[in-house]
């Protein structure tokens, strides 16, 4: 069946043209986000969501949109998504992150010539028929400092733009390294020198609990005066009481704002400053931007649901379209062994380290290691997916580590997963052969090379004579056909372990009489989703 996506705020026709191109059912109704009873009684029949701001995703709707796979987001901005409630019912969340980059950059260097010329105020004062050209002495942008705070995306272009006009580029991000300030063209600089040395400041990163109130009153009153602040990145950046204390006192002598602590904002303390700019969050509002991000989401929501590919998502590892063709059987092979894990594994799971050896190291390890984690979490809840495991593990106090390196055995590469808990240490490993076939080769340090199927049966005894006979006989004797048989035993007269390929899963009594044999330590059946 066609994956089916529901587009409920306003996307451009050519954007759900997409969808349809694709060969995605579509359901086009741009006023509905609006709706919350209307969208919640029908969110349940879609496996994808396309919006822009107007909808808003709660935890409520998401406990409606049972079938709902991914949600993708027409622009960067995802506080209308409650992101934790979507990775708690292990639905991907995507933005477009950069279909609108050149356009906010565009809009914070207007807003900058804009309160630097003090252009709003001159143009109403010369509608209003008088000429007052005494009044409105600006000053120039060339040779004077910017300070950006910020300098990813958004902020590099914005960067770009004031290297154009002669400007001396300063800029604080703690991501933020000298090789790259020196590839940008500026200069790095901690955020007390920005403050202090800045003409202009222009703000450019997300709202976090580290970044609230980055411009907070403290840090307003070290301010070089006479400065001038852009803020089009996200409302919150700026302590505005405190603001507009400076720029009545003309300390701050001007500043230019796009976003506000509350919108719609109907009220501020910036506004009806004289010496202040403002516009109603206008920063990706261009008609190239607006189709850009439409589009965007559009193809990343089908490459999702139609190949596995993942792109700028907000609660999962990304996956190229290559990486999920190449990277396919690794991720079910990583799925069986954590399943594994989870299956033998009565105690409460402390540690979990996933070991990738040779040419899997150089892979999308984020996502294999979701995919260990997964096969873990679903032995107790099997509707668990990559994206909700790590929430499910990190709620249940599991650490989950990784580690990578080169080739070390006869293999070209594998996956090893250990398992700690309070009482064992248990492991297994696993490869994937030339045929795309998934393959455990180690169990308990034991090897073997063993096919994973639907329906396993997993034993360990004492190294002896008479084993193999007595599985052969307990399971012949009802009618549980063995596909495939593989043996490992530490050293002779030690611990071995047999791992059966069945064609159905062995009766309870079965498994009692293979218990009651008294030639079997653990007698496990173990159930895979082998696809």
């Amino acid at each position: 069946m066609a994956p089916k996506v529901l587009v409920s705020d306003k996307l451009s026709e050519t954007a759900v043209q997409i969808f349809r191109d694709r060969g995605i059912e579509v359901d086009f109704e741009p006023g509905l986000g609006k709706d919350k009873e209307r969208l919640a009684e029908i969110i349940d029949r879609y496996d994808g969501l396309a919006i822009r701001s107007a909808t808003k995703v709660t935890a409520k709707l998401l406990d409606r949109a049972t079938r709902l796979k991914v949600i993708g987001r027409a622009g960067i901005g995802v506080d209308n998504v409650d992101l934790p409630a979507a990775s708690s019912k292990g639905v991907i969340v995507m933005n477009t992150p950069f279909g609108n980059s050149i356009t906010t950059a565009e809009h914070a260097i207007a807003m900058m010539f804009a309160v630097a010329r003090q252009i709003p105020e001159a143009s109403a004062s010369t509608h209003a028929g008088k000429w007052e050209k005494s009044r409105f002495m600006g000053v120039e942008l060339s040779g004077k400092t910017l300070g950006v705070i910020g300098a990813g995306n958004i902020g590099s272009i914005v960067i770009a733009r004031a290297l154009g006009l002669r400007m001396k580029v300063i800029a604080y991000d703690p991501f933020l390294s000298e090789e790259r300030a020196t590839e940008l063209g500026c200069r790095k600089a901690d955020l007390d020198e920005l403050l202090t040395s800045a003409d202009f400041i222009s703000l450019h990163v997300p709202l976090t609990d580290r970044t609230r109130n980055i411009l907070s009153a403290a840090n307003i009153a070290r301010l070089k005066p006479g400065v001038r602040i852009v803020n089009c990145a996200r409302g919150g950046l700026v302590d505005e009481a405190a603001l507009a204390e400076a720029l009545t006192e003309g300390r701050v002598a001007g500043a230019a704002f796009d976003v506000f602590a509350e919108e719609p904002a109907t009220d501020s303390p910036l506004f009806n400053l004289p010496n202040v700019v403002v516009t109603p969050h206008l920063g990706a509002a261009t008609t190239e931007a607006q189709e850009n991000v439409a589009l965007q989401v559009a193809e990343q929501m089908s490459d999702y649901l139609l190949t596995g590919a993942v792109s700028n998502a907000l609660n999962m590892p990304s996956v190229t379209a290559e990486e999920a063709a190449v990277m396919g059987p690794w991720l079910r092979l990583c799925e069986y062994l954590g399943s594994f894990i989870g299956q033998m594994t009565e105690e409460p799971v402390q540690e979990v380290n996933i070991l990738f050896d040779g040419a899997v190291a150089g892979m999308n390890v984020s996502a294999l290691r979701n995919s260990v984690v997964a096969g873990l979490m679903q032995a107790g809840s099997p509707e668990v997916n990559m994206v909700s495991a790590p929430i499910m593990a990190k709620n249940r106090g599991i650490e989950v580590s990784q580690t990578t390196q080169d080739q070390t055995g006869v293999f070209e590469s594998y996956v090893k997963v250990t398992m700690k808990t309070a009482k064992r240490t248990r492991s297994i490993a696993g490869t994937v052969f030339s045929d795309g076939k998934p393959r455990f080769i180690q169990i308990k340090g034991i090897n073997i090379d063993a096919e994973v199927g639907a329906h396993m049966l997993y034993t360990t005894n004492e190294d002896r004579a008479g084993i193999i006979g007595t599985l052969g006989r307990i399971l012949g004797e009802n009618d549980v056909n063995i596909a495939n048989f593989t043996l490992g035993r530490s050293e002779r007269g030690k611990d071995a372990i047999a791992l059966l390929y069945l064609d159905a899963d062995p009766a309870a009594e079965v498994l009692d009489k293979l218990r009651d044999s008294g030639v079997f330590n653990a007698v496990r059946p173990l159930r895979f989703n082998v696809t």
